[in-house]
């Protein structure tokens, strides 16, 4: 018996001698994996941490440290399994639950993230209105889905690496995009390595496209790529300058900080240092790049700036930062260029394009729409592609270009050819391991309807009677850079109906005899409905018969154009561009309720107002007259000392115009 319990408890020993070294190597690669975490090495962190877990269950730290890496490094497919288990967990922290839907919602499953924001929610009642936001946010990203694709989109096979391939800008023949493949024959140094991603530094490269094909990709020269990241990156209109994004290794002062919010942003040597990004530029000198010079407010001790891009006529330079002040993690801001050739401070492009998370990659096509990539607009998840069009911090509404071009994952680097119809941009939507790829795009032909309606304004009268239906009026379509119209007549009720394509801008030219030709510019958005509604209104040429413009309004006392009065004026100038030969009288009316003498010089300089304003779109001078009537000539039975209404006096102060007697038969 001595002898058999001398035996198992020898083979009790061997085994637990057995398993030592196994637990000691475990507990190596959790201290390694911890160092690598916290010096923002997240892609050596997952590797120790998994080899940690060989030989037993994680716990509940190091499953929050696996999802917080592969999260922070956007490998979201695998953060999202990561974070399952974490939130099985009851000790773990209620930021999880977000961390969670935020990577279902990133990976495209709109029902289950919508379920964790809203449990989010209950928990969390302090944010819950950011989370039923973003629950919302869900069920539009849905509805996206199921609308007709826009575009056509596909992978650029011979530009894109097993590595991330992103943000094209043209030069030359072709682009100039970044990328952190590795460096073919880098000889016998060894290639650097970001510990964030695992994979080289970024690198600026070029490529030439020959017909429907792309030459192999070459490096641009070291004064551009320095040792670590370098891009994405921007040109002037002349292709003689250049501005990009290039990292630089800076000290903290506190040890806490964020690591940037703008990405690519590492510790490569020891706790206590972080990289800021910063914009470089650098002049064409013959076919060489001169050696890059910093940006006048980069300021690395404090916050990043990136991404640069100029506006097109490059009087602007707009770039992204997370400087103190701004709406979010990180905004768009913009410098102006002065008499000198050097840069204003910078300021805020403004809260329509900003928001609370990040706005990031701004570029520009050649007609001065904005495109940009955001994670705080309403979106498919991650970050999207928007346009806007404006300068400065006043822009339009924000227009998400919907899918395919957006997905559910990191979309940014837009490239717009052209009129709009085709171009690039990058995309990491079916990388597991956060590797962009760059695709093209080419518009899908939406058909749409104009309805065109034809009336005649009715000379002498005032509202809905002066108009009527004006039938036989002959219309002409023409798309821009086209020889080719369609040329057709409207019906008996004034009405035709053409068969267009969204996206597309046409040209629509309506005329009959002796009435005014009446030119129509015809803007179809790609998001517009299937039906698009455009009048046309018509004046007989009749002599001394004065003709009221509708919402020409001034404000009281004042002779300046508004906004409103401008847009009916660009008709009135469109009409007399395409009538040469028309000279018109431009009269002024004023009510009652002032006295004569004050509303006779008022009506006069009114009506020399929208003469110059007039001129000032192209019409000749010499073709404009302008006369003031005071309150000499009134519409209706309101003259001095009767009580009217308000709308009965706006019926008298009105703007008109008349074909002068002498040229009407011409």
């Amino acid at each position: 018996m001595k002898y058999t319990y001398t035996n198992v408890f020898i083979l009790l020993l061997v085994v637990a001698l057995g398993s030592l070294p196994a637990r000691l190597q475990a507990q190596s690669a959790l201290r390694k994996a911890d160092q690598y975490f916290n010096s923002y090495k997240y892609a050596l962190a997952i590797e120790e941490y998994k080899k940690a877990i060989e030989s037993k269950p994680p716990t509940l730290a190091v499953m929050q440290r696996l999802a917080d890496a592969n999260r922070l490094s956007n490998r979201s497919v695998a953060a999202e399994s990561w974070y399952a288990e974490v939130v099985k967990n009851p000790e773990a922290d209620p930021i999880n639950i977000m961390y969670y839907a935020q990577m279902l919602h990133t990976n495209g499953k709109y029902d289950e993230a919508k379920v964790q924001y809203l449990q989010y929610a209950e928990k969390q009642p302090a944010e819950a209105a950011q989370a039923r936001k973003l629950a919302d946010a869900c069920d539009t990203a849905a509805q996206w889905l199921k609308r007709s694709p826009l575009f056509e989109v596909k992978a650029a096979t011979e530009l894109n690496t097993l590595y991330s391939d992103f943000s094209p800008i043209p030069y030359k023949n072709g682009i100039i995009f970044t990328s952190d493949r590795s460096v073919a024959g880098a000889g016998k140094t060894k290639e650097k390595i970001f510990g964030w991603t695992g994979r080289p530094y970024l690198k600026l490269y070029s490529s030439e496209k020959n017909g429907l094909t792309w030459s192999k990709p070459t490096l641009l020269t070291s004064n551009i790529n320095a040792t670590y990241h370098n891009g994405p990156a921007a040109l002037d209109s002349v292709k003689s300058t250049i501005y990009f994004t290039r990292t630089n290794l800076v000290k903290l002062k506190n040890t806490k900080a964020n690591p940037d919010p703008t990405s690519w942003v590492e510790n490569p040597f020891a706790s206590g240092f972080i990289n800021r990004l910063e914009i470089y530029f650098a002049e064409k000198q013959g076919e060489k790049w001169a050696d890059a010079k910093p940006f006048a407010y980069n300021k690395i001790e404090e916050y990043s700036v990136g991404h640069p891009v100029l506006s097109p006529d490059g009087n602007l330079l707009y770039f992204v930062s997370d400087m103190p002040g701004g709406f979010g993690l990180t905004d768009i801001y913009y410098c102006e260029r002065m008499g000198n050739g050097s840069w204003s401070k910078p300021v805020n492009a403004g809260n329509t394009i900003n928001t609370s998370g990040r706005e990031m990659f701004p570029a520009f096509d050649q007609n001065g729409t904005l495109y940009f990539s955001s994670d705080g607009h309403a979106g498919f998840g991650g970050l999207d592609l928007f346009s806007a069009k404006g300068e400065r911090s006043t822009w339009s509404a924000v227009t998400n270009l919907m899918a395919p071009i957006n997905s559910s994952r990191n979309d940014y680097g837009m490239l717009v050819e052209g009129a709009g119809q085709t171009g690039l941009f990058s995309s990491d939507r079916f990388s597991e391991e956060a590797t962009a790829d760059i695709y093209s795009f080419s518009m899908i032909q939406q058909p749409a309807v104009l309805a065109v309606t034809t009336l005649e304004r009715l000379a002498g009268q005032i509202g809905k009677k002066s108009l009527m239906p004006l039938s036989n009026v002959r219309l002409r379509l023409t798309q821009p850079n086209s020889r080719d119209s369609i040329i057709v007549t409207s019906d008996k009720k004034g009405h035709y109906y053409f068969n267009v394509f969204k996206g597309n801008n046409y040209a629509l030219l309506g005329s009959k005899a002796n009435f005014l030709t009446q030119p129509a510019d015809v803007q179809i958005s790609l998001n517009a409905p299937d039906t698009v509604n455009v009048t046309l209104l018509f004046d007989r040429i009749q002599t001394n018969t004065p003709i009221s413009l509708a919402n020409i309004y001034f404000d009281l006392n004042k002779w300046e154009i508004r906004p409103d009065a401008a847009l009916e004026l660009d008709k009135l100038a469109a009409t007399l561009l395409a009538n040469p030969k028309v000279k018109i009288e431009m009269g002024s009316h004023c009510d009652s309720r002032e006295g004569d003498n004050y509303n006779q010089l008022l009506s006069e300089l009114r009506a020399e107002a929208t003469v110059n304003y007039l001129v000032s779109q192209g019409v000749a001078r010499e073709r404009l007259t302008a006369r003031g009537y005071g309150e000499s000539q009134p519409v209706n039975r309101c003259v001095d000392g009767v009580s009217c209404s308000e709308e009965e006096h706006q019926q008298n102060r009105r703007t008109t115009f008349k074909i002068q007697k002498e040229l009407a038969s011409k």
